[in-house]
C-alpha cells in the first residue's frame, strides 16, 4: 500500500509540487501501478526453461541445383543488354 506520505516523499525529493487533489490522484495511480508490477511479477512462465537452445538443429532446406535459363533468354527483354550484363544508369549525387 503506498501512502500519501511517501508520494510526498518522492515528490520532495524530485522537486516537485504536488496538490491536495493531485496527490490523492497520484496515490491511486501509484497503488495501479504498484498491483500491476505484482500481477507481473507473480506470472507463471509457461515456456519453460531457456537453456536448451543448444540442442536446437539447422531448419534449413538442402541447397540442390537446378539449371538456369540461358543468358539470351534473361537478357532479351533488356534493352541494350551488354556483354551478359543488365546496364544500370549511374546515380550521381
Amino acid at each position: 500500500m503506498v501512502t500519501k506520505e511517501e508520494i510526498q516523499k518522492i515528490a520532495m525529493l524530485s522537486k516537485l509540487s504536488v496538490s491536495e487533489e493531485e496527490l490523492e490522484a497520484l496515490t491511486e495511480d501509484m497503488q495501479q501501478i504498484i498491483a500491476f508490477a505484482d500481477t507481473i511479477n507473480a506470472a507463471v512462465d509457461e515456456l519453460g526453461d531457456y537453456d536448451s537452445v543448444g540442442t536446437l538443429k539447422n531448419a534449413f532446406r538442402e541447397d540442390v541445383v537446378v539449371p538456369s535459363y540461358p543468358q539470351e533468354r534473361i537478357l532479351a527483354n533488356v534493352d541494350g543488354g551488354e556483354d551478359g550484363y543488365f546496364p544500370v544508369k549511374q546515380i550521381v549525387k
